[in-house]
């Protein structure tokens, strides 16, 4: 059985391009264009290249783009002054703080100063609450970007063991309620779940948010899963995800590279959710 490739950069493409010609038409008609803006805290070199990425997809799909690259030593009155006067601008229809923020600041008071209807991450409480109550919300990017991924390629869902390795608030969580709300029968692990891999084994489908590199290797697949690789670890030799790529493919039936996977269906994802924002709040 050969193992297929969920192609998130294809998949990616195709939304963006979709997005493009919405916000063409936006433009020619007059008014003014969807808007994003970006927070930054701080030098973190991978925090830099991921809002460098974001920066160029806005530009590319003809959104505003507002970047503010704060300092290190920025005081929590003073980021929070900065998400209050972007919460107010009527340009600013998304507004992302990228995260982590350095050690200092409060990442849970700074997210639940974003109004929720610009909360473009889907971060804030009462967006993740409704996502719990499977109310319509603003679902997290990475969640989101998985979901669709498996539905544009057909991956049923319904009725499947689905097992989620990561318990964030970013990933884990999330996607598991995705997942249940398409009638998957649903498995969280972690750092404390006991005999991992006989709960991995049973998982038709499989995603993994561990943080470690090649942290599910091929003994703790089922044969015929399908497999999503969320994890993103640079490694001398390059980036590599939580799943060993060339060991689980034997195994598997479909399977996310990394990169070229979950990556870049995130971006287009936030896109999304900016255009959705845009057209329910603007």
């Amino acid at each position: 059985m050969e193992c297929k490739i969920l192609d998130g950069k294809k998949v990616a493409s195709e939304v963006r391009e979709r997005i493009a010609v919405m916000v063409k038409e936006i433009r020619e008609s007059g008014k003014v264009p969807p808007g994003l803006a970006v927070v930054l805290v701080g030098d973190n070199p991978a925090s830099k290249v991921y809002v460098g990425q974001k920066e160029k997809a806005c530009k590319e799909v003809g959104f505003e783009s507002f970047l503010y690259h704060l300092p290190e030593a920025t005081t929590q009155e003073e980021l929070l002054n900065l998400v209050g006067q972007l919460n107010e601008d009527p340009n600013v229809h998304g507004i992302l703080v990228q995260l982590p923020l350095p050690k200092h600041l409060n990442e849970t008071e700074v997210i639940e100063a974003i109004r929720p209807e610009k909360d473009v991450d889907g971060f804030h409480p009462m967006n993740l609450g409704k996502l719990v109550a499977g109310l319509p919300c603003t679902v997290p990017c990475t969640p989101k970007g998985i979901m669709h991924l498996l539905e544009y390629y057909g991956i049923e869902i319904e009725g499947k063991n689905a097992v989620v390795v990561g318990r964030s608030n970013i990933v884990g969580k999330p996607v598991a309620h995705l997942l249940l709300q398409k009638n998957a029968t649903v498995t969280i692990c972690h750092s404390r779940t006991r005999n991992l891999e006989d709960i991995t084994k049973e998982a038709d489908i499989l995603v993994v948010a561990a943080g470690k590199p090649h942290f599910v290797t091929q003994h703790m697949v089922k044969k015929g899963a399908v497999v999503v690789d969320v994890g993103i670890n640079r490694l001398e030799s390059g980036l590599v995800g939580d799943v060993d790529f060339d060991g689980v493919r034997l195994r598997a039936s479909w399977i996310t590279p990394v990169p070229g996977g979950v990556g870049p269906m995130t971006i287009a994802m936030l896109l999304e959710n900016t255009l959705e924002m845009y057209e329910r709040f603007s």
